[in-house]
């Protein structure tokens, strides 16, 4: 009897101890909700008995027995539609009184700080493969190479081979006036970002050194010079490479496949790149990292207040919600059906409508199920909704979707733009792509900034860029100053001809009418033919005479 008596008290403390933990849990959970409150300094509301409003309903409770969820919404502070911001949204006070050209606002994220270390390793570099062949790179140099590059993507070259953008005839005229191609070929093979004799000692501790220096600069100054709007979108960028990478990832979900992943942090209206994370792959220890996602989140929105972040399903978790809360931030995201922390009700579709919708409540976050088609279903959580608004029109979306729809495609529009007018080339070295990637964002962060610093709503961004690498190639040309002649071929066709042509001869017959190339621009057909010297030239290039009837 005595042995009974004990089993059964044992029985009961673990049970009391197993019900304590749960009260514990729901009291964090409303303690988490109050310090919400408290945060975002948002209005108050009574409160009559959140949890006691509807008795008869049956909690609605989550796959890994965790989470108690219920239909009805909670009683509850709500976020206002203007989420109260610290700065003002838009380019900041030195962004803007330093943005006075187009060059000038490119260099806000190019400094002179960057430059000096390019410059320094390229030309330590450049002594150490060519000894005293080398020629050293200076400032002009290096932007007028960094125009060229830009120009390759206002132009769509970048995969077109260098030869063919100096070809004396398909060529662009301002490659070749700019530099000889085997002078920027020379560049782009020497151009280093750190000291290549320390470099394998330092790569076994990070595997980023080989462009840690200017890689660290560049990313702090992104934040520096705009203040995004109260939406910001976090995603992920991939960079097509194949070459060999310690980080290299492989993703069946993009086009690409292959490439160096990026972590991004983007202002929803303008796509501006004001975060960016490179993901070096595992630890050193070649352990997974477990909840990457809700970590990614939390780093590159550091130093934000107020906003609402839009993440897809490889970020969106509970946990994420609530350690976001605590930061003064809202979160609306996809999430994947395979989340211990939702409900089976709102995951399972069997008997269930199109253009239906579900929703499920806690004190601090919001979870909806809609059904736009057959066998497709679509969950979204927000901490930043306590409704279960739907929209009037066809698509019946809830108020969740359609705030995440409108706000999901921040960096896939930064892609987008990005990919239109790339200055990547083809290169087996990594750290050489990844400076790709600091042009290309660099260009259209000033792009953004120059916009709105003069108010240029239809600004197109391919004239940006092609007044950018103008202005950027104009020191080198007016110290080239006389410009060579572009057409070499030409000039040495011309030479050819004069030299072979003889005097015209009072007597001898005029030229049958054939096509043939002008001499002077080697470029254009024609069948006209200088009285003088019986040689072609076109309508652009000739000397056209007036006579009357009678003297012709």
């Amino acid at each position: 009897m005595s042995f009974f008596t004990k089993h059964l008290t044992d029985t009961m403390s673990k049970a009391f101890t197993e019900l304590r933990s749960v009260v514990s849990d729901l009291s964090d959970t409303d303690s988490m909700a109050d310090v919400q409150h408290e945060s975002m300094d948002m209005e108050t509301t009574a409160v009559d008995a959140p949890n006691d409003t509807a008795e008869d309903e049956e909690p609605l409770q989550s796959k890994d027995w965790k989470l108690l969820w219920r239909s009805s919404p909670f009683i509850r502070k709500t976020c206002s539609s203007k989420t109260k911001l610290k700065l003002k949204p838009g380019p900041t006070k030195y962004a803007s009184s330093h943005a006075k050209d187009i060059k000038s606002c490119f260099q806000l994220f190019m400094p002179n700080s960057i430059e000096n270390i390019i410059l320094h390793m390229t030309n330590k570099e450049g002594r150490r493969v060519h000894k005293e062949s080398w020629a050293v790179l200076d400032r002009i140099d290096l932007q007028a190479f960094i125009g060229l590059m830009i120009l390759t993507g206002v132009y769509r070259s970048k995969n077109e081979s260098m030869e063919s953008l100096w070809h004396d005839r398909t060529g662009r005229t301002i490659f070749p006036t700019t530099m000889p191609v085997n002078r920027f070929l020379n560049i782009s093979r020497i151009i280093r970002f750190d000291d290549h004799e320390t470099t394998s000692a330092r790569f076994q501790k990070d595997t980023l050194a080989p462009i840690r220096d200017i890689w660290d600069t560049w990313v702090d100054l992104l934040p520096c010079m705009y203040n995004p709007d109260p939406e910001v979108t976090v995603g992920e960028r991939l960079i097509p490479f194949r070459g060999h990478c310690p980080f290299r990832h492989y993703t069946l979900r993009k086009p690409a496949r292959c490439g160096i992943k990026l972590w991004v942090t983007c202002d929803a209206k303008s796509s501006y790149a004001w975060n960016v994370q490179l993901d070096t792959g595992k630890a050193a220890d070649g352990k997974p990292e477990k909840n990457r996602g809700a970590r990614v989140v939390l780093d590159v929105t550091k130093g934000l207040c107020g906003h609402n972040v839009t993440c897809d399903g490889s970020f969106t978790s509970y946990a994420l919600g609530k350690e976001l809360l605590k930061r003064r931030l809202t979160m609306v995201g996809a999430v994947r059906q395979s989340k211990p922390e939702l409900p089976p009700q709102l995951v399972n579709t069997k008997g269930r409508g199109i253009l239906s919708s579900k929703f499920a409540f806690t004190q601090t976050h919001a979870l909806v199920s809609y059904i736009p088609r057959k066998y497709k279903n679509v969950l979204v959580m927000s901490t930043r909704h306590s409704g279960a608004g739907v929209s009037s029109k066809v698509s019946k979306k809830p108020s969740l979707i359609l705030d995440y729809d409108r706000c999901k495609r921040g960096v896939d529009n930064l892609n987008r733009s990005i990919d239109a007018y790339s200055s990547k080339q083809k290169t087996s070295r990594w750290p050489l792509m990844l400076f790709f990637t600091m042009l290309d964002v660099s260009a259209y962060n000033a792009s953004v900034v120059w916009t709105e610093v003069n108010k240029a709503k239809f600004a197109k961004r391919r004239t940006f860029l092609e007044e950018l690498g103008k202005a950027l190639v104009s020191p080198q040309l007016e110290r080239r100053k006389p410009v060579p002649r572009p057409y070499t071929y030409a000039s040495d066709t011309v030479a050819k001809e004069r030299a072979a042509v003889k005097p015209p001869d009072a007597n001898s017959t005029p030229l049958k009418s054939k096509r043939k190339r002008c001499r002077v621009c080697a470029r254009n057909k024609t069948s006209t033919v200088c009285q003088n010297c019986n040689t072609y030239i076109c309508k652009v290039h000739a000397v056209i005479t007036t006579h009357c009837y009678s003297c012709k």
